[in-house]
């Protein structure tokens, strides 16, 4: 593996995550595009779709198992924010569909990969425009409509394992909007539950291939510095501009996406 291309992926990964980690959600929407076009436009590696999702559900993987380990140092293992029932049936629910979309994905053309990235921006950013009001409940008082969240969670799974995601850029404003869940008590949960998807999407990736062990390997390294950092920066900081800013850039590489399979 060529040096340029090895300092390279580490950046890929350290600035999806660094995003993510700022954001709150799982990378794979930054780090698919990157991934998908940086190596590429400096000559240093040609990834397929295949490989591309392969590598972000790693990505994905790791930057999520991080995040549970720091909330739970820094919360505790009971925190009141956590809805155990929420994380119970969404969780099984979407670590079935992404199994099943990590699977489907070796039987899929590069262009039909990119359709569902172009069609799954398409929706993040709209989903994201959304102005989202929560409450400081604790989740133990919170109910919702399982006969939406479990379909819901398996659909964000079966898609999510196809691209290499863990699904929180659909899935928290679903959580938010559609199952009227409290901001804090989303983020909260929404991490546990992307880290169940994110091991439904390793193992579908597993036994489907297209896995670059080296590329995989320095992404997971750089992801796992810059996640913390971007954690830390997003506690001291306004993150509005950013989450805009978020929005142009999915924007432009679902246009880029569309433009490339119309």
């Amino acid at each position: 593996m060529d040096i340029l291309l090895f300092l390279l992926m580490i950046t890929l990964g350290f600035v999806g995550s660094f995003f993510s980690g700022m954001l709150g959600i799982g990378g794979a929407i930054i780090n698919y595009p990157l991934l998908l076009f940086v190596p590429a436009g400096l000559g240093l590696a040609h990834f397929s779709a295949q490989e591309v999702s392969s590598i972000s559900m790693f990505q994905v993987f790791f930057a999520s198992l991080s995040g549970v380990i720091a909330f739970r140092k820094r919360n505790g293992k009971g925190s009141p924010l956590v809805h155990k029932g929420l994380v119970r049936d969404m969780g099984i629910s979407i670590l079935v569909g992404s199994l099943l979309g990590g699977l489907t994905s070796k039987y899929m053309s590069g262009d039909s990969i990119n359709l569902v990235y172009g069609i799954l921006a398409v929706v993040a950013v709209i989903l994201m425009l959304k102005k989202n009001k929560g409450t400081q409940e604790q989740a133990d008082e919170i109910e919702y409509n399982r006969a939406v969240a479990i379909p819901a969670a398996f659909v964000v799974g079966i898609v999510s394992g196809i691209v290499g995601a863990g699904g929180a850029f659909i899935l928290i404003p679903i959580m938010l909007t559609v199952l009227k869940i409290p901001t804090r008590v989303t983020i909260a949960s929404s991490l546990a539950i992307v880290f169940i998807s994110a091991i439904g999407g390793v193992a579908g990736k597993l036994y489907a291939g297209h896995i670059p062990l080296l590329p995989v390997l320095f992404t997971v390294i750089g992801s796992i510095l810059g996640a913390p950092l971007g954690s830390m920066v997003s506690a001291n900081m306004d993150v509005k501009y950013l989450r805009y800013g978020l929005i142009v850039l999915i924007a432009a590489t679902a246009i880029k996406v569309w433009s490339d399979i119309l």
